[in-house]
């Protein structure tokens, strides 16, 4: 049987979970609708989804469609949790954008359509909430194509939108409105039916329309659009024939290597590691030893699958699945399973988090459990980007928005028992190096304790270009392992800068190196104050990287958001001076009919201050829609951050601490 791993995707409260619970009932898989009002989805199994009717984490549910096993994915809708949005967008054969009737497009509608055409990923788009007062699907309909892509076609009519009894009737071939829409879409993409078309318009019959049709939507070149009500159930037929008939099936060949990602990570009944997979190629068994990321060959113990809704043990699983696996126990978000699949490689869809705050337990000795715990949720959100700071005692967490924030702190208490406060959230910034700088410590040369010679030189990197790290010596010159604890270490310590933040983007070559070989006293055992180990590398580089890195210099850059501010034409004039006392910078002023269309730039930090303005200088009628767009450098005083005791900036007393330590070696 075919699979098709499909993606439910929306601006929060576009109905999104409302439409998954739907399309189960309507196949099946269960006899009662879910509803999020009453905390009763199938989908959204965590208490605090059910208690705030959000979607946090990702859900996998399976259900038959004709021949093919649809592996339906429900994902998040708010903003705050678009990483567990971008983990599943590289596992998808299709997807199904969400759009409310009565807001229509919305930020987050943006943001996803521009990834979903830019990674193409074949797309239905689903107007939902025709029944709802306000609805109007047509209008919908053009800002669709006016807004999110040119190439998209309404596949059906909704008769009395705006009321329980709106109706939805799919488009055929005795609607001349919609074979004509038709043909201009396709005819632009495809010369050969143009051209027949052109000569003889009965040489394009409508079954052939068709089937260009679904040619090019599972191309990604076009989006049809569907309508209907997910609460009444209009027009999810039309929906449920429109995703066997117009999106690909996944491929993939059971016997070929091995090939896969593990797109999120759970915890069993038990704290037991289990790692969510889509297989690309290939074929995993039980008792199978599998390789996941870089660590060592794992036995999978384990493998449930999704099937009819339930999730049920499996013997085996092949190419174009969906599944569990218990074993794999040093898996992590984003690692490859065997060979890695092409789709591993691309750049991230989303930007990083640009907020951050300290996590306080309300009680001291609860300090190791919630590092624990923190621990345990990063496994499932890696860009939580868990930060200890030893020194201040203190536990630093990246965010995207302040919901996320009431979500760990009440998973925090409702999950591992721990209740915590937080400080004020901040922004993260960044520090880029500004010149080339290097320095040298050799080894038995004072007041150098270890027995490691390191060199370092550092130089910037483009944006976006990462750390890398490369030999000036010769690879020989040192056992792999001390070159390798080497890079480890520049990487670790390349988290911190000279003002304490994160350092993304620079070049590292390492220009000295030197060590002692293994040594004895009179054929004895092996000693270790007479030797080099990786520990005395791993101790070193941290000391050089961070004088050559003072002699290169750095500068703090703030994150700048990219802003679309729609307002009311009347209040333009008291706007713009507003958006300057905040920093904003507008680039460009449209006017449209009554209103205008302001975009620009703000720095991140001053985005929730401009949300929560804009309703009293726009009367409540101004749409404000912000993304991340780049770094600058920061004017006046740069903000610092605490610094890791490991991250050492005062050379003197950095090797005096450590030769008081390492006493009389």
């Amino acid at each position: 049987m075919k699979t098709l791993n499909l993606g439910i995707l929306a601006h929060v409260d576009a109905g999104k979970t409302s439409l998954t619970e739907r399309l189960l009932h309507d196949v099946g898989v269960t006899d009662r609708l879910g509803s999020v009002d009453a905390g009763s989805t199938r989908t959204d199994s965590l208490a605090l989804e059910r208690q705030r009717g959000i979607t946090i984490r990702s859900a996998v549910v399976s259900f038959v469609l004709d021949d093919v096993t649809v592996n339906l994915i429900d994902t998040p809708g708010h903003p705050d949790f678009i990483a567990e949005v971008e983990r599943v967008l590289g596992v998808l054969d299709g997807a199904v954008l969400v759009i409310s009737a009565v807001e229509g497009i919305q930020p987050q509608t943006r943001l996803l359509m521009r990834t979903l055409r830019r990674l193409r990923i074949p797309t239905l788009i689903f107007v939902n909430k025709v029944d709802r007062a306000g609805a109007d699907p047509e209008r919908v309909v053009r800002a669709v194509a006016e807004k999110l892509s040119p190439a998209v076609v309404a596949m059906g009519s909704v008769a009395i939108p705006g009321t329980r009894a709106a109706r939805c009737s799919p488009y055929g071939p005795a609607d001349e409105a919609f074979t004509d829409r038709l043909l201009d879409v396709l005819a632009g993409q495809d010369d050969g039916l143009l051209a027949d078309w052109v000569a003889n318009p009965s040489a394009v019959p409508y079954p052939r329309l068709r089937g260009a049709l679904a040619t090019r939507t599972r191309q990604a070149l076009v989006q049809p659009v569907y309508a209907g009500s997910a609460i009444t159930g209009a027009g999810v037929d039309a929906l449920l024939a429109g995703i066997t008939e117009l999106l690909p099936t996944a491929q993939g060949d059971v016997d070929a290597p091995l090939s896969g990602t593990v797109f999120a990570i759970e915890r069993g009944p038990a704290g037991e590691r289990i790692a969510l997979v889509r297989l690309f190629a290939g074929t995993i068994r039980v008792r199978d030893r599998v390789r996941v990321g870089t660590a060592d060959a794992a036995l999978v113990t384990a493998i449930r699958v999704a099937t009819l809704g339930a999730d049920v043990v499996a013997s085996s699983v092949g190419a174009g699945h969906i599944a569990r696996l218990w074993g794999v126990t040093e898996a992590r978000i984003g690692d490859p399973v065997g060979v890695p699949p092409e789709r591993a490689g691309a750049d991230r869809h989303f930007p990083p988090p640009t907020l951050e705050t300290v996590v306080v337990p309300e009680r001291p000795v609860d300090r190791v459990t919630l590092h624990a715990a923190l621990s345990q949720l990063a496994e499932q959100d890696p860009l939580i980007n868990l930060r200890q700071d030893d020194r201040h005692h203190e536990i630093s967490v990246s965010l995207y928005g302040e919901v996320q924030k009431e979500v760990i702190q009440a998973t925090l208490a409702d999950d591992f028992g721990v209740r915590v406060t937080f400080r004020e959230t901040s922004v993260v910034h960044v520090e880029r190096v500004c010149g080339v700088g290097g320095a040298v410590e050799v080894i038995a040369v004072a007041p150098n304790p270890f027995l490691a010679t390191v060199g370092l030189r550092i130089a910037p990197a483009p944006p976006g270009a990462g750390v890398s790290f490369h030999l000036g010596v010769e690879l020989g010159s040192m056992p792999p392992a001390f070159f390798a604890a080497v890079e480890e270490s520049v990487r670790r310590t390349l988290r911190q800068g000279l003002s304490g933040w994160e350092i993304p983007d620079c070049e590292v070559t390492m220009t000295h190196a030197g060590y002692w070989a293994r040594q004895s006293h009179s054929h004895g055992s092996f000693d270790k104050s007479m030797s080099s180990t990786a520990g005395d590398f791993r101790n070193l580089t941290p000391l050089v990287l961070m004088a050559a890195l003072t002699r290169a210099g750095t500068r703090v850059h703030e994150p700048v958001h990219r802003f679309r501010l729609e307002v009311p034409g009347d209040v333009l004039g008291t706007l713009l001076p507003a958006l300057t006392r905040l920093d904003a910078v507008p680039t460009d002023t449209v006017g449209r009919g009554t209103s205008y269309v302001v975009r620009g730039e703000i720095p991140a930090g001053l985005v929730h201050a401009l949300e929560r303005r804009l309703p009293a200088l726009t009367r409540g009628e101004g749409v404000l829609e912000t993304e991340f767009v780049r770094y600058r450098p920061v004017s006046g005083v740069a903000p610092t951050r605490a610094r890791w005791d490991n991250n050492p900036l005062d050379r003197k007393e950095y090797l005096l601490a450590v030769a008081r330590r390492v006493g009389g070696r």
